[in-house]
């Protein structure tokens, strides 16, 4: 019997490269920018795909953590992958972590970017009474930079208009809700694939504490602080990432093949 396609599967995404799948998970306000040095190391050597969580698609009763885990079941089902790396950043980081625990079979090694799910600090779970306030929502983007001056008009103005958008808003609350609701603490000590940690030392929104329980918790797990880096540390500080990145993804390849 033909396999039918399901409505979420028809989500965009990018695929470029040959090799070991890589799959690059956004977060709440992520976009394919911010992978772009990532995309550009990795081409070479893996097949990297970018798929885009649908956050803004979804019935407010899905728009959790939960159905965006099943949503990327369905992406990696539909396209036969396996033994994949993830690669997540923030809420993209707690996704991977929930989807590792429930498929572990399909997943080689894990890479977490500020990830959510332990002890992060959003503002979008705070009263929206300054929402409406330019100046506001300005400050909280900043406070994801150690470098301000990688907050953009463009991208000042990108967001506020996206909060100023009610369904849009109801929907970053409940997503936002949502990860702090779904924590995955109960869990982590049962993954035991390679795990990678990448945190900026000034992170205020997932913080280095943060790192460190994720540290503590995830068996088989390293961890990198980069200095002078806030939240978006392949943006920031783009060559330390990859640097680590790399050479986290070329030894655990070595290991592997010399075990085999």
């Amino acid at each position: 019997m033909k396999k039918k396609n399901p409505p979420l599967y028809n989500q965009a995404y990018i695929t470029v490269g040959h090799g070991p799948v890589v799959i690059l998970l956004h977060g709440l306000f992520g976009n394919l920018a911010m992978w772009k040095s990532v995309i550009d190391v990795l081409k070479s050597d893996y097949k990297v795909i970018v798929p885009r969580l649908p956050l803004f698609d979804l019935t407010i009763e899905n728009t959790t953590v939960k159905y965006l885990t099943k949503t990327l079941h369905d992406f990696i089902d539909w396209h036969q992958l396996t033994d994949v790396t993830l690669i997540g950043h923030a809420l993209g980081g707690q996704v991977a972590l929930m989807y590792t625990h429930q498929y572990p079979q399909n997943v080689d090694r894990l890479i977490l970017t500020s990830s959510t799910g332990l002890l992060e600090k959003s503002p979008f779970t705070e009263s929206d009474a300054y929402i409406d306030d330019f100046e506001y929502i300005q400050d909280r983007i900043e406070d994801a930079f150690f470098h301000k001056d990688f907050v953009s008009e463009d991208l000042v103005n990108e967001i506020f208009t996206t909060v100023q958008n009610i369904p849009k808003r109801m929907a970053i609350g409940s997503i936002a809700r949502s990860s702090q609701h779904f924590k995955v603490t109960s869990f982590l000590n049962k993954i035991d694939h390679p795990v990678l940690l990448m945190w900026g030392l000034q992170d205020k929104i997932s913080t280095p504490e943060s790192a460190l329980h994720f540290h503590d918790l995830l068996p088989n797990s390293e961890v990198k602080f980069i200095d002078e880096c806030g939240h978006l540390p392949m943006v920031e500080q783009a060559e330390q990432y990859n640097k680590h990145l790399l050479g986290f993804l070329k030894e655990n390849n070595r290991l592997k093949n010399w075990y085999a």
